[in-house]
């Protein structure tokens, strides 16, 4: 700031909101430098602090966090804790505090959000909101990334919420995490969303939603309506919007994972945690609630058949007895012969059914390697010999092939040079 102001930089009227966006630091401590003319004084309490603290052996961590702009105390507090840190979460706060210049500064200044919006409320089971999240991902080695989506889904009601993670945030994704949050919470009488291509495809002349095909199936199947929100208006589902929000900024926070299988089973754990605390913005427990209220008037989810095939979506087989799923092939027996079957994954492994989801052709182990994953008896290895099927007339004749001459024979002199000659 003085580099920029130059000569006219005067300390008295520096603007404390610009250097809280740029330190961290809060605007109370500020305001203390500030009528110290910016001197560090040294804490009253220096030189009296033990050579080993609780924080001892965690600030390494710690330090890494806050420089990935992780400042968030709990989630600081759950990363250490499975290491073994013994303290609490207003130590890790003080440290936070006391080293905000780790945190990198805001690239620019928050917008600001514009005109207020009306809160409305809706009754138990009535009304969940749905919508996606996306994440960068960065490899194993390092040098590239490449995107997750993140489907998240809540309770409009009391706040029970639900999330899951997909390789792409494909229709059939959209499916089956709707189907997995239904299980975990129970079927609404309306789901609310924005104007997702997967969803809606465009307006009749009355400005009537064009449902997409399979989506208006698969509402008609379960028993449940969609209401959209006003184009480009992200309030309207402002629940879902800092559900995504939180997700970012607490779950995957410094998150480190193996593949999207061993992700989803936190994610699973980190739901089923923040349901069992008390939120201050619905003024209660969101599981405890919604057991006592939102399930009552939920419907329940059965597992049917019209069910089951959106949960297991088609696969057309290759050529070489292959089917394609979240980027990776895998085997289909040589004794099924027809060109569809249908794929399920759950959790750590996979199952293939056939096109009519009768029986199951074959199990395989989800690696996430990009190597084939062959199954057994995937190739005929005794294949049948095909004969004539009308009388051969056609004769060919052979001839005796000569017997090669032996290396020795250039060494028979007798045969090549006559005395009598």
């Amino acid at each position: 700031m003085k580099a920029k102001d130059g000569d006219k930089f005067d300390l008295q009227k520096v603007n404390l909101s610009e250097l809280v966006r740029r330190t961290g630091i809060s605007r109370k401590k500020l305001r203390r430098l500030k009528e110290n003319n910016f001197v560090f004084k040294p804490h009253g309490n220096t030189g009296r602090k033990a050579e080993v603290t609780v924080m001892s052996g965690y600030t390494g961590v710690v330090d890494d966090l806050l420089r990935n702009r992780v400042t968030n105390s709990e989630v600081i507090y759950d990363r250490i804790k499975e290491l073994g840190y013994k303290g609490s979460v207003p130590t890790i706060r003080r440290y936070v505090e006391a080293h905000r210049d780790l945190v990198p500064a805001e690239r620019q200044a928050v917008s600001p959000q514009g005109n207020r919006g009306r809160r409305y409320e809706t009754g138990p089971g009535e009304s969940y909101q749905m919508d996606w999240g996306f994440v960068n991902v960065i490899n194993t080695s390092g040098t590239g990334t490449y995107r997750v989506a993140c489907f998240a889904m809540i309770c409009h009601h009391c706040g029970e919420r639900y999330i899951e993670f997909f390789p792409a945030a494909k229709l059939e994704h959209l499916l089956i995490g709707m189907i997995h949050a239904f299980i975990y919470m129970g079927i609404p009488e309306s789901v609310l969303t924005d104007n997702m291509k997967s969803v809606v495809i465009g307006r009749d002349p009355d400005n009537q939603p064009i449902w997409q095909k399979d989506y208006e199936e698969f509402m008609n199947v379960l028993g449940f309506k969609t209401k959209l929100c006003k184009v480009a208006h992200p309030f309207t589902k402002g629940k879902v919007e800092r559900l995504v929000r939180f997700v970012k900024e607490n779950f995957l926070a410094g998150r480190v994972f193996a593949n999207i299988t061993d992700l989803n089973c936190e994610a699973l754990k980190w739901c089923n945690a923040q349901n069992g605390k008390y939120h201050r913005a619905v003024d209660c427990v969101p599981h405890d609630k919604h057991l006592a209220e939102c399930q009552k008037s939920a419907g329940i989810l059965t597992m049917n058949k019209d069910v089951m095939k959106y949960l297991c979506p088609l696969r057309k087989i290759s050529f070489d007895g292959f089917v394609n799923f979240e980027g990776r092939r895998f085997g289909v027996p040589y004794s099924y012969t027809k060109k569809l079957c249908r794929v399920r994954r759950d959790t750590f492994t996979l199952y293939i059914y056939d096109d009519e989801l009768t029986k199951v052709l074959v199990q395989h182990n989800v690696t996430w390697s990009r190597k084939d994953s062959f199954c057994k008896d995937q190739y005929a290895v005794n294949q049948p010999e095909e004969y004539p099927s009308v009388p051969v007339k056609t004769t060919v004749k052979q001839l005796e092939e000569p017997e090669p001459a032996s290396a020795f024979e250039k060494f028979n002199f007798a045969k090549a040079v006559s005395w009598d000659d």
